[in-house]
């Protein structure tokens, strides 16, 4: 018997209210417990090649429910919009919207971090860190029964990776520009938006353009709470995913990928409610309601900027006489 996943019920409740709108397909399917369950790929917007897209993934994650949740909600808020906001139904003309918000099902019904293999999907790419790593955190081959499982040499990577890849690969990679963001939670009291790289301390190639988007997200919202850095400020980790696609996506460099992950600080919702430490959910998501509706508006935002980030990339990434004096502004802000 299937257990209930309340978040993949909202899901596709969205699903059926955006019919006629939305595309969507089921990518892979996970067994667990006698049941499967689908990971769905949700599209909308202009699916021609030349228009820019922008990814949204949650739920990597299976502890990590808030993260899922953050995107769900703004599915819906789109949705419910395009009933009656013509601007919208506008701006959609000139962009991709991709959505992956329960990546890790057979984690969320488990609640575990891992998938229901016992593998973190955030250290299961094939990409090795070149200096050395946290203990466990950075990615382990040890046991799938520790955390941070990276899964067996030379293996294939988790089916639900690939599933994720084969969508980035085919929505987001194949155009001109895109950008994505990966909703997580749990890292310290602060919101966090990291790029890579996680594996190596390097800037990455796009660094300029990571900074020009920093820029006009500082300049538009002016009292924001992020902090906005690579992931390697904080620590190096192996076999992560965005590094590895970030990697494919360098192989065309007439594109640009930008990728985004989301910490969203836990702490900080443990700190207000000091007996969430009991709870294994409690440490990674607000437990109590009116926190958790808060949490879901205040992520909106951003998740709104990236979209008109995207429509409008050419009008705020450097170009050939600025490039330089973003980057010199990054390695000094960053590096």
């Amino acid at each position: 018997m299937t257990t209930e996943l309340p978040e993949l019920e909202a899901l596709e409740r969205i699903i059926e209210l955006g019919a006629g709108w939305l595309g969507h397909r089921v990518v892979c399917e996970v067994s667990l417990q006698g049941g499967c369950y689908p990971v769905y790929l949700i599209t909308l917007g202009n699916s021609a090649p030349d228009v820019p897209a922008v990814g949204y993934f949650g739920g990597v994650h299976g502890l990590e429910r808030i993260g899922a949740e953050v995107v769900i909600a703004y599915l819906h808020s789109l949705v419910m919009r395009l009933q009656w906001d013509s601007t919208l139904h506008r701006q959609l003309e000139s962009v991709r919207l991709v959505f992956m918000p329960i990546v890790n099902p057979g984690g969320m019904v488990l609640g575990t971090r891992a998938n229901p293999n016992g593998v973190d999907l955030m250290r299961n790419a094939p990409v090795d860190a070149t200096e050395p790593v946290p203990f466990l955190v950075g990615g382990q081959r040890i046991s799938a029964r520790l955390p941070w499982y990276r899964g067996a040499q030379d293996g294939v990577m988790a089916l639900e990776n690939l599933a994720v890849c084969d969508v980035v690969q085919s929505e987001l990679l194949a155009r001109d520009f895109s950008v994505s963001v990966d909703c997580h939670s749990g890292f310290g009291a602060r919101d966090r938006l990291w790029f890579p790289f996680a594996h190596k301390r390097a800037p990455i190639a796009h660094l300029a353009e990571m900074q020009a988007l920093k820029a006009i997200f500082v300049q538009s919202n002016h009292h924001h709470r992020y902090v906005i850095e690579p992931q390697s400020l904080q620590y190096l980790a192996h076999g992560d995913l965005w590094d590895y696609l970030y990697l494919q996506a360098c192989e065309n460099a007439q594109r640009i990928f930008l990728p985004l992950t989301l910490e969203m600080g836990s702490w900080l919702w443990v700190k207000k409610n000091p007996r969430q430490l009991f709870s294994r959910h409690g440490i990674f998501n607000p437990l109590i309601e009116h926190r958790q509706q808060r949490v879901l508006r205040q992520h909106q935002l951003l998740l709104v900027f990236l979209s008109r980030a995207a429509c409008g990339h050419r009008l705020w990434l450097p170009t050939a006489e600025t490039r330089a004096q973003h980057h010199a502004q990054a390695l000094q802000d960053w590096y």
